[in-house]
């Protein structure tokens, strides 16, 4: 009888021991997948601010692309503006000389 009792007994307390090592098992993994999305959800904010600040400095580069275009432009359009003057000053002087190499000698 002693023996079966002490059977139980110790049946009972590494009934009792796996039980508490279950539990403490499950409360690890409990722990675990929380730190996992933890992990997670600042993975997710950490790439939507890379996609933000991404974003941020295609629009300011396609801006400044846009002023440097609109300043290429409009120096363009002086040197235009430039070479029609000389070209129109040339084409003076050239009608001039060719008048003063027309007219008559003395």
């Amino acid at each position: 009888m002693n023996s079966r009792l002490l059977t139980m007994l110790t049946a009972a307390a590494l009934a009792v021991t796996l039980a508490a090592c279950g539990d403490s098992g499950k409360e690890a993994a409990a722990k675990a997948e929380a730190a996992a999305k933890e992990a997670a959800a600042k993975t997710e904010a950490a790439a939507k601010e890379a996609a933000a600040k991404a974003e941020a400095a295609a629009k300011e580069a396609a801006a400044k692309t846009g002023e440097v275009a609109k300043d290429a432009a409009s120096a363009t359009t002086e040197a235009a503006g430039k070479a029609a003057d000389a070209t129109k000053e040339a084409a003076d002087k050239a009608v001039q000389a060719a008048k003063d190499a027309a007219a008559p000698k003395k």
